[in-house]
């Protein structure tokens, strides 16, 4: 199965047995809230709010959000607030986390804790799906997020915790393309080299349940009258479901650009600790932190 947009997602996670409890740390921030609560009257999560008490409870009057006071976790820090969060996954008591009104590294520093963290051992990357009108399905692109110059073996692992996040979406072989600015390997460009070696371990069985192809350049990719021109055949051409990207910077501003220059909506999430956590920046508007919700809510085993 492939979904062609987030409303499928959103009918998809709809149709869960149970809806997925989310730890809302530094709740106290209104975008994030009016996503949250969105999501909740859409079914599609149940919140736990951790922050400051009173400003939570202004905001939620101001929204017209009916909650039970009682039930916000009052703290006194940021510092508190990301680690309570971390606490209830630990608890049984939420599924995933979101980010709220703190910095991403005061969050991350209790997912990543050695002793009361989240670590499962893997490589933490950042998995950002769009809907792009020009493009008849999802696509994620990975990792603009957080690696910053991944090696083969770091590529490895974020390339798999992307194929996680589609397999629990119900795909069975997502298509993987890794990119380069060239489809032949050039020992003298190492993103060349790596691809191949990533296409070499799919093919091996050393990654599993997707199909890789790299290296090879964005217009190969998606366009098959150019991937036929210069004799390139592949399976993932005009079908990918992931784009490998060599570094943070050229998925970073691939995904902006897809966003400012070609209409594109995106969701994103850092996977690879033992939840998934919605991890939007600060200027992210209250649809991408919902639809963000919605696709981590898609990815909680």
């Amino acid at each position: 199965m492939e979904l062609k947009n987030f409303k499928e997602l959103i009918e998809k996670v709809q149709k869960h047995d149970s809806v997925k409890r989310v730890a809302v740390a530094a709740a106290h921030d209104e975008h994030t809230l009016e996503a949250v609560f969105k999501a909740a009257g859409d079914r599609l999560v149940e919140p736990v709010l951790v922050g400051n008490k009173e400003k939570t409870e202004e905001i939620l009057k101001k929204l017209n959000v009916e909650y039970e006071p009682i039930s916000i976790i009052n703290t006194e820090s940021d510092k508190e607030s990301a680690e309570k969060t971390v606490e209830l996954i630990h608890e049984n008591k939420a599924d995933f986390i979101m980010k709220g009104k703190l910095q991403t590294a005061d969050l991350l520093k209790a997912v990543v804790d050695k002793e009361k963290g989240l670590r499962t051992g893997n490589v933490i990357s950042h998995v950002a799906i769009l809907e792009i009108p020009a493009y008849h399905k999802l696509l994620a692109v990975t990792d603009g997020g957080m690696v910053m110059y991944p090696n083969v073996d770091e590529k490895k692992q974020i390339l798999e915790n992307a194929v996680n996040v589609f397999l629990a979406m119900g795909y069975e072989c997502p298509k993987v393309a890794v990119l380069a600015a060239v489809e032949t390997v050039n020992p003298k460009m190492q993103e060349t080299l790596d691809a191949d070696t990533l296409k070499k371990m799919n093919q091996a069985g050393e990654i599993k349940n997707c199909m890789v192809e790299g290296p090879i350049s964005f217009d190969l990719t998606f366009n098959k009258e150019s991937a036929e021109i210069k004799g390139y055949s592949s399976p993932v051409t005009g079908e990918a479901d992931i784009l490998l990207v060599p570094n943070i910077t050229t998925g970073n501003i691939m995904s902006k650009a897809l966003i400012e220059m070609a209409g594109a909506t995106m969701a994103g999430m850092v996977v690879g600790a033992k939840v998934p956590i919605v991890l939007t920046s600060r200027g992210a508007s209250s649809e991408e932190k919902y639809l963000s919700l919605v696709l981590s809510a898609s990815a909680v085993k």
